[in-house]
């Protein structure tokens, strides 16, 4: 089972950190962190519950995982194992998640799915969603899945949402002409994007857009037999 020790620094201040499966002692904590990094106006209702949590540890306990701060946890990052057509990406977060549930979850599924990430605003400087997301691609190539994919909020885009389209927002912020949040920060774990889909979650900072973004297996080649859709 994956499990990482390192350290980060803050400036010139080491912190240990540590990356694993989460488990049921830490399901109070991460509902805890759900609520920092999640406030209204986005739903309480869409945080982690006890049995969306339960069904992660047990259907796909690789695609669980959790980084921890000196001892305090800090954040999490949720998968499953879907088949993904990137020639037809419209989706919806409730349907290809379960509801979070992923009792949806294919064993043999061709792309790891990215549920939520998650990390306490106070630990943001400190790297440690794009460490997640490292955490994860491993998990990718340990297994020989074709790519990571996973549906990006926009929540930048409704500052601007009365003067340009989501797609034009997804290209200004490709271009460094925008920063958004999310979007940016998974450009710099190395998602590309696929396409801009409506009415993907109910997120009004996002006006209900997203962007899917994927991270191809550099060690599959397209075209090669088992790597189809």
């Amino acid at each position: 089972m994956y499990k990482c020790e390192f350290f980060v620094y803050e400036k010139d201040k080491p912190f240990s950190v540590c990356i694993r499966p989460y488990k049921e002692n830490d399901f109070d904590g991460l509902i805890e962190i759900q609520s920092e990094c999640f406030p209204p106006p986005f739903q309480s209702d869409l945080w982690w519950n006890k049995e969306q949590l339960a069904s992660h540890v047990k259907l796909f306990p690789e695609g669980a995982l959790c980084v921890s701060v000196d001892g305090e946890l800090a954040g999490s990052l949720t998968g499953l194992r879907v088949n993904f057509d990137p020639a037809h990406p419209d989706h919806t977060w409730e349907e290809i998640t379960d509801n979070g549930y992923i009792r949806n979850h294919h064993p043999e599924g061709n792309s790891l799915y990215i549920v939520d990430i998650s990390v306490r605003p106070k630990y943001r400087k400190l790297g440690l969603g794009k460490l997640l997301m490292q955490s994860m691609y491993h998990v990718v190539i340990d297994k020989g899945i074709d790519r990571l994919v996973g549906g990006s909020r926009m929540p930048g885009y409704h500052k601007v949402s009365n003067s340009i389209s989501p797609q034009q927002y997804l290209e200004k912020v490709m271009s460094g002409e925008l920063r958004d949040p999310v979007v940016s920060f998974l450009l710099r774990c190395g998602r590309m994007p696929v396409a801009v889909v409506k009415d993907y979650l109910e997120d009004e900072e996002s006006c209900h857009y997203a962007v899917i973004m994927e991270w191809k297996n550099p060690f599959k080649n397209e075209g090669a037999p088992g790597n189809g859709i």
